[in-house]
């Protein structure tokens, strides 16, 4: 009965000495993501650029057979999403997003992260997702007072409005 006791005290105190190193090694070395006294302002989004299509005429209509005759056909790679981003009217961003996908189908991707110290800034975003347009078709500028260590991340869907911060 002794040495079962024992069994179960040895294999207490083992199990504690484990927890008790795993709890001081999770705490030691400090990391910090960030230096101090800065904030990160993260733009990631998905999005997909528009189509291009066009009307078939009437006779490539009557060419086809009666199943297949789609009034419009449509490319099947979409265009590139351009963004465009400043910071106190500094640009810090301009890119052409490609689509993903083999065939080029899906969506364009960005996520960008921008480390900055603390303090206010004025964000400008500017978005082309139809090749047809002049200029940008979706547009937003945000004041974000950044703390220290905290994130900010814009986002983008057209369903709300465009941009938005969470």
């Amino acid at each position: 009965m002794t040495g079962r006791w024992l069994h179960i005290a040895l294999g207490g105190l083992v199990s504690l000495a484990l927890v008790l190193a795993a709890a001081a090694l999770s705490a030691w070395p400090s990391w910090q993501s960030l230096p101090a006294g800065h904030g990160v302002i993260r733009l990631s989004f998905t999005h997909s650029g528009a189509r291009t299509c066009r009307d078939r005429s009437q006779a490539e209509l009557d060419a086809l057979p009666r199943n297949m005759r789609q009034a419009q056909i449509c490319e099947r790679r979409r265009p590139p999403v351009h963004v465009e981003m400043d910071v106190d009217g500094r640009a810090v961003l301009a890119r052409s997003l490609p689509p993903t996908g083999l065939s080029g189908t899906g969506p364009s991707r960005v996520y960008q992260n921008f480390e900055l110290p603390a303090g206010t800034y004025d964000i400008a975003l500017r978005l082309r997702d139809d090749p047809a347009l002049v200029g940008y078709g979706d547009a937003a500028e945000f004041r974000i007072d950044l703390a220290p260590g905290q994130s900010v991340a814009i986002d983008y869907d057209p369903g709300s409005g465009g941009f938005f911060i969470h």
